[in-house]
């Protein structure tokens, strides 16, 4: 069995409510109620690919379904080496954008700047407090509205990744299996990034 995410976008102010060793399980919680008992909550609402608790109005936080990666890890692990391999061979303005839009989410030029084992700057327990379950990644508001603006940049840049991805990672294991599976689950992340920047809310990945 692979390493899973669960990715939530939440209102920030809300959830920095909550006391901090607390965080992650609200988020859960929120979308899987202890009541249901490990059931698929039918009742919530799957809108562009967003779980929604039922009183939609007054929800705090969402969860994305990834409908490209069956909530696998994995692929987006890949996509990320995949960036890795080709950004050298593609013009500087298009590599700022994409690595501005990809750092942190999927890619990062030094993962020991991670923000995710640190708690995203203590907003969540660090992965070395035993017994609480570590965060993937952290994207506060700021860092969203940032994202946004270079996903504009780059999305229209994305097919001059083709023939790079082509040379550096088509048929090579551990990297997407196509450009299509690499540019969609690019395009997914602009629509979360996208959604989450409309509300000036944050996103959390949970394994």
């Amino acid at each position: 069995m692979g390493l899973d995410i669960t990715l939530f976008m939440a209102d920030w102010e809300k959830l920095s409510a909550i006391p901090v060793e607390n965080r992650v399980r609200a988020l859960d919680d929120t979308t899987w109620p202890p009541e249901l008992d490990g059931e698929y909550p039918q009742r919530y609402e799957l809108a562009g690919g967003w779980l929604w608790p039922p009183d939609r109005e007054s929800a705090w936080c969402a969860e994305y379904d990834f409908p490209t990666t069956t909530g696998g890890y994995s692929p987006h692990a890949r996509a990320g080496d995949a960036w890795d391999d080709i950004r050298l061979l593609v013009d500087a303005s298009v590599r700022e954008a994409i690595d501005a839009f990809l750092v942190g989410l999927i890619w990062n030029a030094n993962p020991a700047d991670d923000p995710a084992p640190t708690g995203g700057g203590g907003f969540f327990p660090p992965a070395t407090d035993r017994g609480l379950l570590r965060v993937l990644l952290v994207c506060p508001p700021e860092a969203v509205t940032g994202k946004a603006r270079a996903w504009k940049r780059a999305v229209s840049h994305l097919d001059v990744l083709r023939e790079p991805f082509a040379a550096e990672c088509e048929g090579w294991a551990g990297r997407p299996d196509t450009f299509e599976d690499f540019t969609a689950l690019l395009r997914e992340w602009g629509a979360v990034i996208t959604a989450a920047a409309r509300r000036s809310w944050g996103l959390v990945g949970l394994p």
